[in-house]
């Protein structure tokens, strides 16, 4: 799949993390679903001449099962396009590493994570660093090949966020539209219409059930598993209850277990983790509910209308591009409390948090700014100000710690 703009392949952004390992580690593996635009990333926006061999090319995995060696040896530097298709492969790569080890010798992508497949005994441990490639962000779509102004943001004192971010080309958008398209490449980018787009998500989930989940696993019944997936696009931004989902969908909770789990290794599926940290509250330590993208999650869940809960997944899909591509060693969680206060997601870099709150309105108030105060007042110095991620146009303090900025101005 290339993704082209003007005859180009639009930058991504992790560009600039991908080239950086590729001077240090001999090799270097992206994961990511399906379609989010791997093969362009390796292809057409990595400088250089490389051997290129893709695992979709049946006489290429023929070979690769039969014959390994003969993929990986030789001098040149070498691309693996769906590694995860021939586990020993993985083997072979690690035997040419110890027997020659140069940095970037091999590219390796995989549409599963390869670090939590139980079948794959070789990790590269020691030889490879790892990036995901996410759905398009906003700015990628855009061309500009960047994620939302996170860096910015953490970089600068809290008094000088207004400026920075009234600053620049930021232009509005219906967020309700950039759900509904997600960010896979095609629909993103050149689907105009939702009948399209829902007979290229149609193609997708059928890819997966049909093909993708029969070598990641065993699945008794597609029916089933597809129920699951219904289910659990209509449960986003909720705490994961595996039970309940289970007794929704008349599956045992083992099952469930398990089935989630194949999405998360898929990439389909995000589990948040809360911030456990206990200072003097009580807190609820599930994780919670979300899709890499919305526009499948939406497909799915037979829905039509993006909910608040999609306004949130954007912002997510937003940041966990931005952690896989900074250098700034960064983790993003929710946090919540037994007594229902709650922060959508808290950024924690360098030992400080940074609480952001979305909201589908175009005019909040004081009270929608209520529990980011109190996750300031719980963790004190080590919290930054608060953000509060809203659909309207003004950026304005509604609190002397919480300032609320269109979405479209971060993202």
């Amino acid at each position: 799949m290339i993704i082209i703009q003007g005859m180009k392949a639009l930058p991504r952004v992790v560009e600039t993390a991908l080239a950086k390992r590729l001077r240090v580690m001999p090799a270097v593996v992206v994961t990511g679903a399906r379609q989010t635009g791997k093969t362009t990333l390796v292809a057409e926006r990595v400088p250089g001449a490389r051997r290129y061999y893709s695992l979709d090319d049946f006489d290429v995995l023929d070979t690769a099962r039969r014959d390994p060696e003969a993929l990986v040896g030789g001098s040149d530097p070498v691309t693996l396009d769906e590694v995860q298709r021939e586990p020993k492969l993985l083997g072979a790569v690690k035997r040419a590493i110890d027997r020659r080890r140069a940095p970037g010798r091999f590219l390796l992508t995989g549409s599963a994570n390869l670090l939590l497949l139980r079948r794959l005994s070789e990790t590269l441990a020691g030889r490879a660093s790892y990036l995901t490639l996410w759905p398009m962000t906003r700015g990628e779509q855009r061309g500009e090949g960047r994620a939302g102004r996170w860096g910015e943001l953490l970089a600068a004192r809290e008094e000088e966020w207004p400026g920075l971010l009234e600053a620049g080309d930021a232009q509005r958008e219906d967020w309700r539209a950039l759900a509904r398209r997600g960010g896979f490449p095609t629909p993103a980018l050149y689907l105009k219409n939702a009948t399209d787009r829902a007979i290229w998500f149609d193609g997708y989930v059928r890819t997966y059930l049909e093909r993708d989940l029969h070598e990641l696993a065993a699945i008794s019944s597609l029916p089933d598993f597809r129920r699951l997936m219904r289910a659990a696009s209509l449960r986003l931004g909720q705490l994961v209850n595996q039970t309940e989902l289970g007794r929704d969908v008349g599956l045992p909770q083992a099952t469930v277990h398990r089935w989630l789990n194949l999405l998360e290794i898929s990439y389909l599926l995000v589990r948040l983790p809360a911030y456990a940290i206990n200072r003097t509250k009580r807190l609820i330590k599930r994780p919670k509910l979300y899709w890499a993208d919305t526009g499948l999650a939406l497909y799915v869940g037979g829905q039509e209308e993006p909910t608040g809960a999609h306004l949130e997944n954007l912002v997510l899909q937003d940041l966990l591009a931005w952690r896989d591509a900074t250098d700034q060693r960064a983790e993003i969680y929710y946090w919540r409390t037994v007594s229902g206060e709650e922060v959508d997601f808290v950024l924690e870099v360098g030992g400080r948090l940074l609480p952001i709150e979305v909201k589908a309105t175009t005019r909040p108030r004081l009270s929608d700014a209520r529990h980011l105060r109190s996750f300031r007042q719980e963790y004190g110095e080590q919290a930054r100000g608060g953000l509060l991620l809203h659909t309207g146009s003004a950026i304005e303090w509604l609190a002397p710690d919480v300032l609320a900025v269109p979405w479209w101005r971060v993202l």
